[in-house]
């Protein structure tokens, strides 16, 4: 039979024919060795022109459509097509990987570049988004990203001129990035009136902010920062697709044929059109040029490179060609001669010469060819044609010989028989023609016997035969030349066939996967000489097999190149070669074939890399030469260590069930229990599944692993201590070199590795987010630095990490099958092996990827342990046979035979190696594994006498070898682990269950001993007290599932699975009596108490039994339950037997005959139980959890002295509860050690130690117990219950609205008027009567009949030339979010400056020169701000902003990291907080900045804010945190605080580390919202509460309460970091003691309060912060006070309205000072000069608007209860007052001649008042008919007029003071307003944008001067415009930094100034106009 491996000759790429010109551009370059660099299908090529010589790049696994060149020209990044895309950087000297850069882009990488220094490349995705990346490419790490465009990108380039600039440009948009920590933001170009907005296709930077771009229309765009300064046209004639830049200048490549070169200036030089050349043909399109020197490269469309000299530009040289658009099917060799003829859907045929590698001819058909043959004699060259036809021509000179059609469908193959005579032609129509050469090609027969379509031929040597293949995969024969079918067999069993090219037959069946019936195979050619056979699929995979291959699945060799599916592939005429070609990429490859012989002497040469190796993985054939896999390795790669329900899904679980447990939570739960356990001593040894587990540290101490606990032993003194940090099984150990650090990886659904100190048991760092399911090996590196992990995911994911930082390195796909063992090269720390099943992989590192090669072996064996030898090329690896094998770099050396049975472990020593295996015999070998120098067998009879116990078996399977301290430690599969001496005698330390699941346990009535049995057939006797050690075991016929001892402990029943039980001597362990009355498992039994009269036993099938113990009978049988037994329980009295069953039942039953008795549950407490270890009924119902669907609770055990229930449950958890546990959901403390269920508790006889059994992890734990009152200071590892108490020390307004406030972004935001109708650009205008009568405006004659048009507005105070305004610039803002933000108002500067914000503004007051700056960066409100207080990083300030969704698009939130005085940003980072950014904080050394999102899961990140870089994530809590602070003495360690939470958290590697803080120490503590955090020395926390006290924690334990330190909720609290003096600031009624803001010492002990002098009712401080001898305070009501510590000194600094929106803005007529009147009933006069507050004046309501009347002497202010006052400037005493309406009033106005006044209210109505009349304010008028509620109202100059602006977005008129309305069009068109404020009218139309859609423009303001109007609406935006504006969407400036609803806005007198008011924002801005020079 043949031999099923895979052939040992390969193939290598040796030409391809071919340019990708479709579809891609600007691919095409000189390298630095002047070799050109490009991409044809998934290869890259490096064509050297001069030598004639290809070199491949093969690392891509799909299409290549981008390529981008280094600038230093000799590496290359290339981007592919595919589901998981990725980017390669490679040298294209050396052809070999640099960098791999993977995980981020979908669907394909459609752009690339590099920066000018070759640092950075930027990506751009074919996802919908378009996403950008910027990576930092060396470490394969993406540094930013954001979405492109909605629509395409076509090209991306740096700005080469300046740093951290990029440009983007495509589908009708061109966009300018900055690129700011991890942000990359855009502007998008504008196109102005210069040019049209059209596709842009390419672009290059030039100095001085130029860049030039080519546009789909042949015009070159310019562009000046982001705007088009000019168009350069018809630079082309269409679309320019590609443009260079080099030293002399640019050029460009189009559509139209043509290169153009210009110079820097770009002035035109030269152009070259190719379409005139001698190789030019119409139609050919320029897809990219490189200008370098004097030579030109250009890629054509149609896939051929030219080569242009400039100096003989009309003469290019045509050095690359292929075939272009269309699918590429046609294909034949040359029978005589090495020549290869294709044709393809372009129409030609071509003849490609295999030696010289070029195209010797070509000649245009009529059709698309689909496929060719070349006659015998090699004359005639026969083609088939897509239209049915087929053509025969002459070679010599390509002239037809014969044109035939006698098809409709196309030929798909033809071949010429072997004696030349005939031709057979196969098309789509199902049948074959043959035709005789000879007779002119007449047809001679017909072949009918296929149903579908002809795919494949052969003749046979004798001509007489033909075989076929068609579409429904029917192989045919037919007899030649008539055609007739063959049916009979047994004629064709002697047929030679002179080729195969057929895909069916039995020869061939091998090249079809085993149990697959696809038909993706397009083509086969066998080469009989050398038995091989060559395919070609649907997947570009070309293979290598045997030839005949029989049996399905054979063996292969492949070779990845072309893309998609290759159409055809033949061996030359000598089979020298292998030509395959591509459907669509068009390309023709030639691969030379290297036979067996020849590959022995090329094997020095390195084998070029590739992804798919040549000794294929996927073809798993049923190897007979592959021996029986052991049983142990069969059973651990079927491990998947799944779990149901992963501790990480516990919150969610706990949310989804708290809906029903809120009700119950409200009653009193029981507390937790004043006692708590703490773990002692493990028995039990994880060996059973893990290898190498095992180590000596540092100290000489053992460390291993066990469940979730990382054991470290010392051996002297019989000890452990433990690490606690997982949370479920831990499956692998590795140690750090210098043996102090451990890292141990463990199960989970984001399973995580911890690096942690073995002295300390502290996590130095934890790895997460990369691994599913499980980590399964881990290696240091040599220098301890790296640590490499596999995953135990479906492809095995292998991760390099630098586990300090946290940071992955670089990942891949390990392996299909499990990775056993992963090895770090201790030489070089780039290099990795990593072995397993049928597995030895060779592993480099390439960026963030890693390049694996296969190791080079016979037959792949199982690999179960490796190690490096002495140098850097040796490794040595063990297998599954028992074989150690010898590797010289990938090469397998030699075997050694080194055990019976598989080698599990391995260690190299300085001069040797230790091996063991299966055979548990230890061997110490020399250097060379030459020989074996010593061998240890571990047996009974060698054991020490100082062990700890016995051992099981002798020869137990080895699992872990560790040397040091002269001894060998041992680790068997038994779960021992013993010490070898050197000379020989063995000692036994520790030892636990074999593997199994543990059930059983009992312990001794009055000795600190307990027994265990096991699913592993042993009963096992444990000493408890301090020898820790095993004193006897037995093995049983079965596996056992209870124990239970008699109540004189002499003897113990075991009930075992098969339903016996047996009772033996409790110290020898031999039988006294058994029985078997049963089928299913015994799960419990019980000895009666006292005498022991009677033994209980518990069975599956539900029943108890009761047995006599002296006779031996059985007396009783206790039937009545519906499910099996769980548990049993005897009285005192030994009479009653209480019973728990699976469904939940609780039953009684009296001995001895077990008649059932119903008890009522009052009673049931009254019984006095001998145990108590039922998990049922009332006395226990709190022990059942939250989450109760998905975990039961499987045992318990009530202490001895009947106060503490110990329980344990499915998901690992022991527990501890105070009995009896009523009432549900009770308090807890709960220990994490077990992995996945804990399936018995027992506490001794004493009640001193706890033991508990895992189930899946085999091991028993001692706990000891630290009862009430003797407790030591040392606190415990416990966790607190699930269930937060549901009071939370109070309600606080203030918190309440913080808590609440939903932040929206601008960009959504609505109207804030209750606005119906239509907006004033979507109306339909009616024409004027000039229009109507045909006059155009605008057009008037220059002398008109008619009057002239009176001005729009009265401009009389205008003295100097009118100037129209041109820009605004932000000179003052009043206003400070202090009303639902905190601690955001700093000193800098040693105190003379502070800074806070409002809005979206960053303010930096000066407090000599009262000067504002602004940082106007945030897009969106701040939301909070910090300091940075290190000395390294001055004036450093975060602040944190509103957004929406995290996907790093520009409305995502952000942070910017800025310099306060200079106002530069330094650093943005955008978030995946979604909805914003609450609370940010820098770390001690201010390098870090850690950041709390408004999101859902209320996020905690961690940034590296310099880099943009984020180290670590996660979330916070299921509820709103409002602060998170860093410790100020760490990097490490922070406090967030919130809503009923604090947490303590620790920054290890990767990773967010926390735990609750405990309260329970502090009797009725309760957990109350937090609001503010501060520190102290030595681990000291303080939290401020919401009800005023204060509480202290040290660590995260709480220790005292500073009660009431204020009365009211604290708000904030401030660290003083030079003498630790603590500032805090709450809310509380000023009195004679108290104050709202205290001074405290550094332990919170003695305070002193300074009383704040606003003269409220109620302080409240949002803010504090300590300078030198001053106290900052920012307060609720928008104030900031500067406090003198020693003089209790008040001094107002800023003012501000504290509750919006201020509605009213009114500014003086002749001076430069304004009004403002607001929701917080206050209106306040400020003066711009002075910068301040002058008055306010408290109204008692709130106020809507105010008014000065013309002379400034008095003013009128509306209220929202409808009344309205006039007051009287000078001294502020009320002149009149009035109230008629009941609904606010929104405008007020005097009239211009001081006669009348205007109220507009709600209720849509005007009221005129006479002010003449005197202060009575009778109404004289009202107008009528108003549509709905008043906006604004101007007066006409004349007094006489008054136009109303409406909510219904109607303008009226009407007459004063009669309140008729004007109609009449022509009369308001020649009314001259006094004022302008209104949004309606045709004059102002254009001030409605587009997209106000949901949001309106709520207010205007048209200029003194009456050229210019402001407006400001929903968006938060004032807008500058030209007034009158009557063309829709205006052209305008804008102007952000309030948030969104700006309510009112005004121009001061002189238009010096312009005033807007914010409505979320509570603010004023005061913008300085600039006015245009004349």
């Amino acid at each position: 039979m043949a031999d099923r491996t895979a052939p040992n000759c390969h193939l290598r790429l040796e030409w391809v024919y071919g340019y990708r010109g479709h579809q891609c551009r600007n691919n095409l370059y000189y390298t630095a060795a002047k070799e050109i660099v490009y991409f044809v299908a998934g290869v890259g090529v490096v064509y050297n022109t001069r030598e004639h010589k290809q070199k491949f790049y093969l690392g891509h696994n799909d299409d290549i459509i981008s390529l981008a060149l280094h600038p230093e020209r000799v590496l290359v990044a290339t981007g592919q097509v595919g589901k998981e895309p990725y980017i390669c950087v490679w040298d294209s000297y050396t052809v070999q990987t640099v960098s791999i850069l993977k995980d981020t882009h979908t669907h394909g990488i459609a752009c690339l570049a590099f920066d000018l220094d070759g640092q950075c490349l930027v990506s751009v995705g074919l996802d919908s988004k378009n996403t950008i990346c910027v990576w930092d490419w060396r470490r394969g790490k993406v540094l930013a990203a954001a979405p492109g465009h909605t629509d395409r990108i076509f090209d991306i380039s740096w700005d080469l001129y300046q740093p951290s600039k990029l440009v983007s440009c495509g589908v009708k948009h061109i966009k300018f990035w900055s690129l700011c920590g991890n942000a990359l933001t855009p502007k998008r170009g504008v196109f102005g009136k210069t040019g049209d907005l059209q596709t842009i296709l390419c672009l290059a930077c030039a100095r001085d902010q130029v860049t030039y771009s080519g546009a789909l229309n042949g015009d070159i765009y310019v562009w000046k920062g982001i705007n088009l300064i000019r168009t350069i046209q018809g630079a082309h004639g269409s679309g320019i697709f590609s443009m260079n830049a080099c030293e002399e200048g640019f050029a460009t490549g189009g559509r139209d044929g043509c290169v153009r070169l210009w110079d820097l200036n770009f002035k035109p030089i030269t152009v070259i059109d190719l379409r005139e050349t001698d190789q030019g043909y119409k139609g050919l399109s320029v897809r990219s040029v490189c200008w370098r020197g004097d030579h030109i490269l250009v890629g054509t469309q149609d896939s051929e490179i030219f080569e242009v000299v400039v100096h003989d530009r009309t003469k290019p040289f045509l050095i690359m060609q292929g075939h272009c658009e269309g699918e590429l099917w046609a294909l034949a060799v040359h029978p005589t001669k090495p020549l290869a003829m294709t044709g393809s859907d372009d129409h030609s045929v071509r003849i490609w010469s295999l030696i010289d590698h070029a195209l010797i001819a070509r000649c245009n058909m009529e059709e698309p060819i689909r496929c060719a043959a070349v006659s015998t004699d090699g004359i005639h060259l026969a083609l088939g044609m897509k239209d049915g036809s087929f053509t025969v021509l002459r070679i010599r000179d390509m002239t037809e010989v014969v044109h035939i059609k006698d098809r409709k469908e196309a030929v798909h193959e033809l071949k010429y028989s072997p004696d030349g005579a005939h031709l057979a032609v196969g098309s789509n129509d199902n049948s074959v023609d043959v035709y005789g050469v000879v007779q002119r090609y007449k047809k001679v027969g017909e072949c009918i016997g296929s149903t579908s379509f002809i795919t494949h031929m052969d003749w046979s040597t004798d001509s007489k035969y033909l075989q076929t293949n068609d579409g429904s995969g029917k192989r045919l024969f037919y007899r030649m030349p008539s055609g007739k079918e063959i049916t009979n067999r047994e004629e064709l069993k002697l047929v030679q066939w002179a080729s195969w090219t057929c895909v069916l037959g039995p020869e061939v069946n091998g090249i079809w996967p085993k149990y697959s019936e696809i038909n993706d195979i397009n083509s086969v050619d066998a080469n009989f000489n050398n038995q091989v056979l060559v395919t070609a699929d649907d997947y570009g995979l070309v293979k290598l097999l045997r030839y005949p291959c029989v049996r399905k699945g054979a063996k292969f060799k492949k070779y990845l190149g072309h893309s998609a599916h290759i159409t055809n592939a033949r061996w030359s005429h000598d089979y020298q070669w292998v030509i395959t070609i591509g459907g669509a990429d068009h390309s023709v490859f030639q691969w030379k074939f290297v036979t067996d012989r020849k590959s022995k002497e090329a094997f020095h040469i390195a084998p070029q890399e590739t992804f798919a190796d040549s000794n294929s993985e996927e073809s798993d054939s049923d190897q007979s030469d592959v021996p029986e896999m052991d049983s142990e390795i069969e059973q651990e790669t079927q491990l998947t260590y799944r779990r149901q329900v992963y501790k990480e899904d516990l919150p969610q679980l706990k949310e989804q069930s708290k809906e029903k447990h809120r009700a119950v939570a409200m009653k009193k739960r029981e507390r937790a229990p004043g006692s708590r356990v703490k773990l002692h001593f493990i028995h039990g040894y994880r060996g059973y599944d893990c290898r190498s587990n095992l180590f000596y540290t540092q100290t000489g101490e053992i460390v291993y692993h066990v469940a979730a606990v990382g054991v470290v032993y010392n051996r002297q003194q019989n000890t452990q201590r433990f690490y606690m940090g997982h949370d479920d099984d831990i499956l692998c150990l590795a140690i750090h070199p210098l043996k102090d650090f451990v890292a141990t990886g463990q199960v989970g659904r984001d399973s995580s590795i911890h690096i942690w100190d073995t002295e300390l048991l502290k996590p130095m760092s934890v790895l997460k987010g990369f691994h599913q399911l499980g980590v399964c090996a881990l290696d240091f590196s040599a220098d301890g630095k790296r640590l490499a992990s596999v995953g135990l995911d479906d492809n095995h994911t292998v991760v390099l990490w630098d586990w300090r930082k946290g940071e992955k390195l670089s990942a891949i796909r390990g392996s299909k099958d499990k990775i056993f063992v992963i090895k770090i090269n201790p030489y070089c720390p780039d290099k990795l092996i990593t072995a397993g099943v049928k597995h030895m992989k060779f592993w480099h590192k390439a960026g963030g990827g890693l390049i694996g090669r296969k190791g080079i072996m016979g037959k792949t064996e199982t690999m179960m342990c490796a190690v490096y030898g002495w140098t850097e090329e040796m490794v040595f690896s063990g297998t599954c046979t028992g074989d150690i094998c010898i590797w010289r770099d990938m090469f397998l050396v030699k075997t050694i035979k080194a055990h019976d049975g598989p080698v599990f472990s391995m260690h190299a020593l300085e001069k040797g190696f230790v091996t063991g295996g299966k055979d548990g015999i230890v061997a110490l070998w020399d250097d060379t594994f030459e020989r074996c120098l010593k061998t240890y067998t571990i047996k009974r009879a060698v054991l020490a006498p100082g062990s700890k116990g016995l051992l099981l078996e002798d020869n137990p399977s080895i699992r872990a070898i560790s040397l040091g301290h002269g001894h060998i430690l041992v680790g068997t599969k038994n779960g021992e682990i013993l010490e070898v001496d050197k000379s020989g005698p063995i000692t036994l330390l520790v030892q636990g269950h074999m593997e199994g699941e543990v059930w059983g346990l009992a312990t001794h009535p009055h000795l600190p001993l307990c027994a265990t049995v096991s699913d592993d057939k042993t009963l096992r006797i444990w000493d408890l007290s301090p020898s820790h050690c095993m004193l006897a075991v037995r093995k049983l016929k079965k596996g056992g599932r209870c124990c239970c001892f008699s109540p004189e402990g002499k003897a113990l029943a075991v009930g075992l699975n098969d339903g016996s039980f047996l009772i033996v001597n409790a110290d020898t362990l031999e039988d006294l009596v058994s029985f078997h009355h049963r089928k299913d498992i015994i799960s419990d039994i019980r000895f009666s108490p006292g005498a022991g009269k009677y033994l209980a036993v518990a069975s599956g099938d539900s029943f108890v039994d009761i047995y006599n113990v002296m006779s031996s009978k059985r007396v009783g049988v206790c039937k009545g339950s519906l499910n099996y037994i769980t548990h049993l329980d005897w009285d005192k009295r030994g009479k009653l037997l209480q019973v728990n069953t699976g469904a939940k039942e609780q039953l009684f039953f009296e001995a001895p005959r077990g008649k059932r008795q119903t008890i009522p549950a009052t009673e049931v407490e009254k019984i006095d139980w001998s145990t108590w270890t039922c998990v049922l009924g009332t006395s226990c119902e709190g022990i059942w959890p939250v989450v109760s669907e998905v975990t039961e609770v499987t045992a318990a055990c009530l202490s001895n002295d009947r106060n503490v229930l110990a329980t344990g449950d499915d998901l690992g958890y022991v527990k501890l509860f105070r009995y009896p546990v009523k009432g549900k959901y009770a308090k807890f403390k709960r220990y994490v050690a077990h992995s996945t269920h804990v399936t018995n508790v027992r506490w001794t006889h004493d009640d001193s130690l706890l033991a508990t059994v895992g189930g899946g992890d085999t091991c028993l734990m001692i706990w000891t117990h630290e009862a009430e009152g003797h407790r030591e200071a040392r606190h415990c590892d416990s966790e607190e219950s699930d269930i937060e108490s549901e009071d939370d020390g109070g309600y606080d307004s203030d918190v309440t609205r913080e808590n609440e406030m939903s932040y929206t972004i601008k960009a959504l935001s609505t109207n804030m008027r209750p606005m119906t109708g239509v907006k004033p650009h979507l109306q339909l205008k009616e024409p004027s009567v000039d229009e109507r009568q045909g006059v155009v405006r605008g057009s008037r004659p220059p002398v008109s009949r008619a009057l002239p048009q009176p001005e729009k507005l009265q401009t009389n105070n205008m003295g100097k030339k009118k100037r129209p305004i041109e820009d605004l610039v932000l000179d003052l803002v009043f206003g400070y979010r202090g009303n639902d933000c905190r601690n955001n108002v700093h000193y800098l500067n040693e105190g003379a400056d502070i800074i806070y914000h409002t809005a979206s503004v960053g303010i930096v007051l000066n407090l000599t020169t009262a000067c504002q700056s602004f940082y106007v960066e945030h897009s969106d409100d701040i939301l909070c701000l910090t300091i940075n207080q290190h000395p390294k990083f001055p004036n450093v300030v975060a602040t944190g902003q509103v957004g929406d969704t995290g996907d790093m698009s520009a409305t995502t939130p952000s942070i910017h990291v800025w310099d306060a005085m200079n106002k530069q940003t330094l650093s943005v980072l955008r978030c995946f907080h979604s909805r914003g950014v609450c609370s940010v904080s820098f770390s001690a050394t201010g390098k870090l900045l850690l950041s709390v999102g408004l999101d859902p899961e209320h996020t905690i990140t961690i940034w590296k804010w310099q880099e943009g870089a984020k180290v670590a994530s996660r979330a916070g809590h299921t509820q709103r945190i409002f602060v998170a602070e860093f410790r100020p003495d760490s990097d490490t360690q922070f406090v967030s605080v919130g809503i009923k939470h604090v947490r303590f958290w620790t920054l290890a590697g990767l990773a967010l580390l926390s735990k609750k803080g405990m309260m329970s120490c502090i009797e009725d503590a309760r957990m109350q919202t937090m609001l503010s955090v501060a520190f102290g020395a030595n681990n000291l926390t303080f939290t401020g509460t919401i009800s005023g006290d204060v509480c202290v924690w040290k660590e995260h334990i709480l220790v005292r309460i500073v009660a009431k330190a204020h009365t009211g909720p604290v708000f904030t609290m401030y660290t003083t970091l030079r003498d630790g003096l603590i500032v805090t600031g709450g809310k509380e009624r000023p009195s004679k003691e108290g104050g709202a803001l205290k001074l405290w010492d550094q332990e919170l002990k003695r305070c002193r309060a300074f009383r704040l002098e606003t003269g409220q009712i109620i302080d409240c401080v949002r803010s504090v912060c300590r300078g030198k001898g001053k106290i900052l305070v920012g307060t609720r009501n928008a104030e900031i006070i500067e406090v003198g510590e020693k003089n209790a000194v008040c001094n107002i600094l800023v003012n501000g309205h504290m509750d919006g929106p201020i509605w009213g803005v009114a500014a003086h007529p002749t001076r430069d000072m304004f009004l403002s009147a607001a929701e917080d009933g206050t209106v306040r006069l400020w003066d711009i000069q002075e910068k301040k507050m002058l008055n306010k004046v408290n109204l008692g309501h709130p106020a809507r608007t105010v008014a000065y009347s013309p002379e400034g002497d008095m003013v009128a202010i509306g209220m929202k209860n409808g009344e309205f006052i006039i007051l009287l400037v000078t001294s502020l005493k009320i002149w009149g007052k009035k109230r008629d309406q009941r609904s606010p009033i929104q405008d007020i106005r005097f009239s211009p001649d001081s006669r009348y006044l205007a109220v507009g209210s709600s209720e849509s109505a005007v009221d005129f008042y006479d002010l003449t009349l005197g202060p009575q304010l009778n109404r004289i008028n009202c107008c009528r008919d108003i549509p709905s509620f008043v906006m604004q109202m101007d007066f006409s100059a004349d007094s006489c007029h008054v136009q109303i602006s409406t909510g219904a977005y109607k303008r009226l008129v009407y007459e004063v003071p009669s309140g008729k309305q004007v109609t009449e069009q022509s009369v308001i068109d020649r009314i001259t307003w006094a004022s302008w404020t209104s949004v309606l009218g045709d004059e102002v139309v254009g001030i409605w944008s587009r997209n106000a859609d949901k949001a309106d423009v709520t207010c205007a303001c048209v200029s003194h001067s009456g050229l210019n109007i402001v407006t400001g609406d929903d968006f938060g935006m004032v807008k500058l415009f030209d007034f009158p504006c009557p063309e829709k969407f205006a052209k305008h400036k804008r102007f952000l930094g309030h948030s969104a609803h700006l309510t009112n806005i005004r121009f001061t007198s002189g238009d010096r100034f312009v005033i807007s008011a914010g409505g979320d924002d509570r603010s004023l801005f005061v913008w300085r106009c600039v006015h245009a020079l004349h």
